[in-house]
């Protein structure tokens, strides 16, 4: 039996992370929490790229571009989208993930969704960093590692 499994080694990546500005209180502390785990787990600074974006509607299109560039070797969206009175939160994080999703595949390249789709603003704060940890670490962290097993396969 052959089995193919990534590790957390993360010299030679080239990393992009696509940022939301719109909830800054919380993207903020989702990119920290992303440049920290590419820090930690070997990610040449020179090696990241950091693309803001006006709200989690703009994240595909900028990942896009970068997956046609082909410059990274993984893309990273962040954004937080909190629900409101109405369905509006539910069609933006459905229509994103599925962008996300579509560009990844078309392009062969790891693009992983670290949108914070939280029900209250207190899910948000948990997912940006509190006692749910950050969000932006994780996917950081799966991003690498998805790499890695591209890398074997």
């Amino acid at each position: 039996m052959k089995e193919i499994a990534g590790d957390l080694t993360a010299q030679g990546i080239r990393l992009a992370i696509v940022v939301s500005r719109f909830n800054a209180i919380f993207t903020e502390q989702l990119l920290k929490g992303a440049l920290d785990a590419a820090a930690r787990h070997g990610v040449c600074a020179d090696a990241i790229t950091v693309v803001r974006v006006p709200g989690a509607n703009e994240i595909p299109l900028a990942v896009s571009r970068l997956a046609k560039a082909g410059a990274v070797d993984a893309v990273v969206a962040l954004g937080a989208v909190i629900d409101g009175a109405t369905d509006h939160a539910m069609l933006i994080n459905t229509s994103v993930a599925r962008a996300l999703c579509q560009i990844g595949l078309d392009n062969g390249l790891p693009v992983l969704n670290g949108i914070v789709c939280a029900h209250s603003l207190d899910q948000a704060i948990e997912r940006s960093g509190s006692k749910a940890g950050n969000k932006g670490f994780d996917t950081v962290v799966a991003a690498i590692e998805t790499v890695n097993v591209l890398k074997q396969l």
